[in-house]
């Protein structure tokens, strides 16, 4: 008797979801509920609610698409790269031979 076993092939790779890859759907998440809790407040304080659904939906576009874009450019380690090379300094300066000398 022959098994067939159907192989996994996503092993070792990162979650993508509608395009979004690893850490931005976490990012597109915190958004998401951080947008809720705005609209939350918006409401609370006796804003109309037409206008807090503009605002809301107009802020949660902007997002999304700054989100996709950042998905898009950056890929799934290319954001902390950038910014791990920001924190390299481009010269070092030694004002002392001690360490070179034994």
């Amino acid at each position: 008797m022959n098994s067939v076993y159907q192989t996994n092939k996503g092993i070792n790779q990162s979650i993508e979801f509608k395009g979004l890859k690893a850490q931005y759907i976490w990012y597109l998440g915190g958004g998401v509920l951080g947008l809720m809790i705005v609209f939350a407040v918006l409401f609370i304080v006796g804003i109309p609610s037409l206008t807090c659904v503009a605002l809301i939906g107009a802020a949660g576009t902007v997002m999304v698409i700054k989100i996709y874009k950042m998905s898009g450019h950056y890929g799934e380690y290319g954001m902390m790269k950038a910014l791990a090379s920001r924190q390299v300094p481009k010269n070092v300066k030694v004002r002392s031979r001690a360490v070179f000398i034994k």
